[in-house]
């Protein structure tokens, strides 16, 4: 927000030097950017009039100029192209000082004597315009000093607002904030209703519900479009920013920068029929005035009039940019001005949608006071009429009762307050910052009960009235207390893993962590075949950042690419995110996506790094699997884990990849990366990735103490004949699972598969180590074991024992 220094004390007058105000703005939370003096030394420089302008005798480009200055008429050779008879401009006498150290002296060009320099806005400091002489309204008082008439010196004011603070979009509302900092009053702003001079109306019709409770409108009949924006306004605008266009335009622009409220002036003679407040078509198509035209779905909220029937032609975008069809013109005679209340959820991300910015929507996206769009109309009407003339008609203010909530009284405790703040805050000058900011301040036992004003839709909570008040008193007052008291120690969970804990191991195996941004593009998910259950963004950031991240494996796969990139070929990457899908347990709400904590890593290059004691080899599928087992020793539990070779989603390769299980509950995926999406993303051939439930990896056996058995253990081992598709998990399962707590240890020490084995299938020899904690087993006892895992082996795993 950028505005005139001047148009700010206008509204609230102080004795606060620049430098003291500008420190108050940064103070109280409004951070001051930048501060452009304009209009300094320019003692010496009047209004003159050129009287006669003459082709320069030595030189083509330069006139021999005549100039009025009040007091006299004076010689100036000028060079300026728009120099000539009867313009108004400044003229620096001899002895003036400019901006940059310039010093006006008599002197002679080419031989002519110049007694002093007409000057452009920039050789003023007022203006970046160097581009002819400043001309000034064909009024402006000859011989008056400039900076009089132009109301310099002057500085214009850049803060950098944050969104919770839209009610300071204007000067007012920076002026309330002022006048409670420094304590000072507000100016009482005129806006008195304009007493209708005729009955011209128009019939207003909101069909947009609760996202357009308000819109107000006026008729001004009769104004003089080609009036002249006057000196004051003009030189306003300039130093907030905006660069004056014409008078009609200007005044709705003038308002919004001093109340807050955007306004748009129609040219009602291009109007037909009623104004309909509405939703826009699917496809509907709208010019704007920037001259682009847009197409629009049922998203965006238009004012429509009644060319082709009622509500049929979309005259402006709500909320954001009128339509060229409908503007006001030097022509125009007839105006209707429009200022309404378009709610912000009605507005927000519909700029960014088209690729555009206005400071409408800008302003509308994060809330305008609702009662101001009246106000508004009002004191816009006897701007236009005062300076254009016109016949104002009635003020139309139509209103949706239930859509403008009216703001609620806050009861703010004394004794919170002190606790918070740390120290005691006078009753007299609470009541005083409250009063300031423009709230209703109402005195009970215990505090305060106060009502903030409509524009402060910020203010919502106990604790927002104590932030008002330390923002205000001054953060530098409030003392500085070292915390005291007992600290409680929280007591990590002995069931559950921290995920420290996971991050540390994988840091140690190597990996790297990276984090990324949980949105993700729908052109990276179909390269996955990730297309289901997708959570979009209503405003995302970018087409890239489309939807939520189904999937922690896409963002780790472009950042390994983007390291690959960079001549980095062994990377091992890994993220502890979440990811959101729709259905599952948010199903049911239908208010929020599934939120799934995971695990991912993703590596590449060689097993090993580079070294002297190892020979160089490729990252395997058994690298990764070891490095999922020693995360799964960490609960303690890995007989509960199991990998299978089927049901695998279409980006993993097969036969080199695996479904991970817990308790039979698949959790995870790890393996290679299919070819056909390793080659879209040419990403290489040997990429492996992993990804599992974070949950059940965290969840840990609780510690428990047993004697150590007393009696020795007995070791059987077998060599069982299975299919080849058999894991080796579902193995160790089914033996684990028939022999309950009499097994030990299985141990898996061989595997064979050729002469002697059928084609498909593979020969596994395994030690079964026995022990009871209560006796001795007897060859008997060992034997049943024995048997009783070859029979449940040959049942579940069409198992043969071989000789």
């Amino acid at each position: 927000m950028k505005f005139s220094e001047n148009w700010l004390r206008h509204h609230v007058p102080t004795r606060a030097s620049r430098d003291e105000l500008v420190a108050t703005l940064t103070a109280i939370g409004l951070e001051v950017e930048d501060v452009a003096i304009v209009g300094e030394s320019l003692d010496g420089v009047v209004v003159a009039r050129i009287v006669s302008a003459k082709k320069h005798p030595e030189a083509d480009r330069l006139q021999v100029c005549d100039v009025d200055a009040g007091k006299g008429t004076v010689q100036i050779v000028c060079g300026a192209p728009n120099a000539r008879a009867g313009l108004i401009a400044p003229l620096a006498m001899v002895g003036a000082n400019l901006p940059g150290g310039i010093a006006i002296k008599a002197a002679k060009l080419r031989g002519v004597e110049s007694f002093g320099m007409l000057c452009s806005a920039k050789e003023l400091g007022v203006d970046p315009d160097a581009s002819g002489l400043l001309e000034l309204p064909a009024d402006a008082p000859v011989g008056t000093p400039l900076a009089a008439y132009l109301g310099l010196p002057d500085a214009s004011i850049e803060i950098k607002l944050t969104p919770n603070r839209a009610d300071c979009f204007s000067v007012r509302g920076i002026a309330f904030d002022v006048a409670a900092a420094l304590g000072s009053e507000v100016v009482p702003l005129d806006a008195s209703p304009v007493p209708p001079q005729s009955d011209a109306a128009m019939t207003i019709a909101l069909e947009a519900g609760a996202r357009v409770p308000r819109f107000a409108g006026r008729v001004i009949d009769g104004v003089n479009a080609k009036v002249q924006t006057p000196v004051w306004m003009a030189e306003r605008l300039r130093r907030s920013g905006l660069r004056p266009i014409s008078f009609l335009v200007d005044v709705t622009q003038y308002v919004m920068l001093e109340l807050g409220q955007p306004m748009h002036a129609f040219d009602k003679d291009k109007l037909e029929g009623d104004i309909v407040v509405r939703a826009a078509q699917p496809k509907e198509s709208l010019a704007l005035l920037d001259g682009r035209t847009v197409t629009l779905d049922d998203d965006f909220l238009v004012v429509a009039d009644s060319r082709g029937g009622r509500g049929a032609r979309a005259v402006a975008l709500g909320g954001i940019m009128g339509g060229s069809e409908t503007r006001v013109t030097d022509e125009t005679r007839n105006v209707f001005l429009e200022a309404a209340h378009w709610v912000p959820s009605a507005i927000i991300g519909r700029s960014r949608k088209l690729g555009m910015h206005t400071d409408a929507g800008h302003r509308f996206e994060r809330g305008v006071d609702p009662e101001l769009p009246g106000i508004a109309i009002e004191y816009a009407t006897r701007l236009i009429v005062d300076i254009a003339g016109g016949v104002p008609g009635p003020l139309l203010d139509v209103t949706l009762p239930d859509g403008l909530a009216a703001p609620k009284p806050i009861l703010l405790r004394r004794a919170r307050l002190a606790r918070v703040l740390g120290l005691h805050v006078p009753d007299q000058e609470v009541a005083r910052i409250f009063t300031a900011l423009g709230m209703h301040v109402e005195a009970v036992a215990d505090g305060w009960r106060v009502t903030a004003p409509s524009r402060r839709f910020d203010i919502e909570r106990e604790e927002d009235l104590i932030e008002e008040v330390a923002r205000i008193h001054g953060y530098e007052n409030i003392p500085t207390h070292t915390p005291g008291g007992a600290l409680t120690l929280a007591i990590e969970p002995e069931g559950r893993l921290m995920e420290l804990a996971v991050r540390e191991q994988l840091a140690a195996r190597g990996y790297y962590e990276a984090v990324n941004l949980a949105f993700i593009g729908n052109d990276v998910l179909q390269s996955w075949g990730m297309t289901d259950q997708l959570v979009p963004l209503a405003n995302p950031l970018s087409a890239d950042l489309a939807v939520m991240r189904p999937s922690l494996l896409p963002g780790l796969i472009v950042a390994l690419s983007h390291n690959r990139a960079r001549q980095q070929e062994r990377v091992r990457l890994f993220e502890l995110g979440r990811t959101f899908q729709l259905g599952g347990e948010a199903a049911a709400r239908k208010d929020a996506p599934t939120e799934t904590p995971k695990l991912a890593i993703v590596a590449c290059g060689a097993a090993h790094a580079e070294q002297w004691g190892e020979a160089a080899r490729p990252l395997d599928f058994f690298d990764l699997k070891g490095d999922l087992d020693a995360l799964i020793a960490w609960g303690g539990e890995p007989q509960r884990w199991a990998v299978h070779a089927d049901e695998l989603p279409g980006w993993l390769h097969p036969g080199r990849a695996a479904r991970v299980t817990r308790d039979g509950e698949t959790v995870g995926y790890l393996g290679a990366v299919h070819p056909q999406l390793a080659k879209t993303l040419d990403l290489g051939s040997d990429v492996h990735v992993l990804e599992l439930a974070l949950e059940p990896l965290l969840a840990r056996r609780l510690p428990k103490s047993l004697p150590i058995s007393r009696f020795p253990a007995v070791r059987r081992d077998i060599a069982v004949d299975v299919p080849e598709q058999v894991s080796w998990s579902h193995i160790e399962q089914t033996v684990r699972g028939t022999l309950g707590s009499t097994l030990a240890e299985l141990r898996l020490f061989d595997r064979y598969s050729g002469k002697g084995v059928e084609v498909g299938r593979k020969s596994l020899a395994m030690g079964l180590i026995l022990q009871d904690a209560s006796r001795t087993l007897t060859d008997d006892d060992a034997d049943r074991c024995v048997q009783n895992a070859v029979s449940a082996l040959a049942a579940a795993c069409e198992a043969k024992l071989r000789g």
